[in-house]
């Protein structure tokens, strides 16, 4: 193998390079991005830099250097097609191994409304922070993480906020029914507005310009900037055709490879399949995207003889209204949840989550040397 195209300059696209590095391929590595920026983190864009600090976002050190990458940035990606990746214009990458590391992209809403936003990527961010201005009515549509993060920092900005839910609790598909029933008071007590149960029907504008979000029965509520926060779409529809098997994003094993040889995923646009279940599901989180991509290149370049799975708990973390929020493991329906330590109604809280008895998962507000001690517990 001689040469590898890394499709995606994002943290799973760079991580990938630096693991190819360092398990001595010294081919030819191309990084492909749509955007025109250099890698950069995207967990500070509903945070610091919605508030003016700039410093950090780098992904990059003065290590990478070494990695001697040839970059194609500001071009996106069109197909795939035996080893080629075509590029939006006209041109193509020729390799050996492809890495597909596209990411995914905000769900957006009202595309065509001025004062309505998405977070995703830093022009997003850019453009959101220049109207998150002191007085400014802010309507978030979504209390999970970006935008239950998004509206922590609009209200520090001194904004007036509204969280609009459709589920009964913020976060629910994550901590579950009870314990989201819980820190539902998180935004009561930061100073914004939580309505739950309410799903969007549309706007109402002024011109071009939102003035309102709508719900089904008629009500309003006013609004001179909306973020909407619902979800995310795996990056690929550019492989419709290739032949890759796709299922709610690239499917892969738990090495990383893909249906086609010579091809492996990673990052948030990867559907990783469950050999016991068939499920396939996709690790939207900054840890997945960070560490994922040293197995998938042992894959890669062992030709799929690598014996090497990922491993861990899923984790993820979120700063909102002062607290450091963690969460590590798999919850679902079948388990039950207790509060371990503290009080989730007035501060720091430890919530359990058992199957069968057993520690799966856990959740921490402010409390990160118990969350260490039940993350090591965890059944996996």
């Amino acid at each position: 193998m001689k040469s590898v195209t890394v499709v995606g300059a994002s943290l799973a696209g760079l991580s990938s390079a630096r693991a190819l590095r360092e398990q001595g391929f010294d081919g030819t590595i191309t990084l492909v991005g749509d955007e025109i920026h250099r890698p950069y983190d995207r967990p500070p864009l509903s945070k610091s830099f919605l508030k003016g600090i700039d410093d950090g976002l780098s992904l990059e050190t003065s290590d990478d250097e070494a990695l001697d990458l040839q970059w194609r940035l500001g071009v996106r990606a069109t197909g795939l097609s035996a080893g080629e990746v075509l590029l939006a214009d006209g041109s193509c990458v020729r390799s050996d191994a492809v890495v597909i590391a596209t990411g995914a992209s905000a769900i957006r809403l009202f595309d065509d409304t001025a004062g309505v936003h998405v977070l995703r990527s830093l022009d997003d961010a850019l453009a959101l922070r220049q109207e998150l201005v002191p007085g400014a009515r802010v309507a978030v549509i979504g209390a999970g993480f970006i935008g239950s993060e998004v509206a922590s920092t609009a209200v520090e900005l001194g904004c007036s906020v509204t969280v609009l839910e459709a589920s009964p609790a913020p976060l629910e598909r994550v901590f579950g029914a009870h314990i989201g029933s819980l820190v539902a008071a998180w935004h009561g007590r930061g100073g914004a507005t939580l309505m739950t149960g309410a799903p969007v029907s549309g706007l109402t504008s002024l011109g071009s310009r939102v003035t309102a979000v709508e719900f089904a029965d008629g009500t309003t509520v006013p609004a001179d900037v909306v973020v909407v926060g619902i979800g995310s779409r795996p990056n690929i529809e550019w492989l419709a055709g290739s032949g890759i098997a796709l299922a709610g994003g690239v499917v892969t094993d738990r090495r990383g490879l893909s249906s086609i040889p010579g091809v492996v995923a990673v990052g948030d646009c990867a559907a990783v399949r469950d050999p016991s279940t068939g499920i396939t599901v996709r690790d939207e989180h900054w840890t997945a995207a960070a560490t994922r991509p040293t197995v998938a290149m042992k894959s890669l370049l062992s030709g799929g003889e690598s014996v090497e799975v990922f491993t861990g708990v899923p984790y993820v973390w979120s700063d909102q209204y002062q607290s450091r929020i963690q969460f590590a493991g798999h919850q679902g329906p079948e388990c039950l949840s207790d509060i371990v330590e503290g009080d989730p109604t007035v501060g720091p809280f430890v919530a359990v989550y058992r199957r069968a008895g057993q520690p799966v998962a856990v959740l921490a507000v402010s409390s990160p040397r118990a969350f260490g001690k039940w993350r090591r517990q965890l059944v996996t």
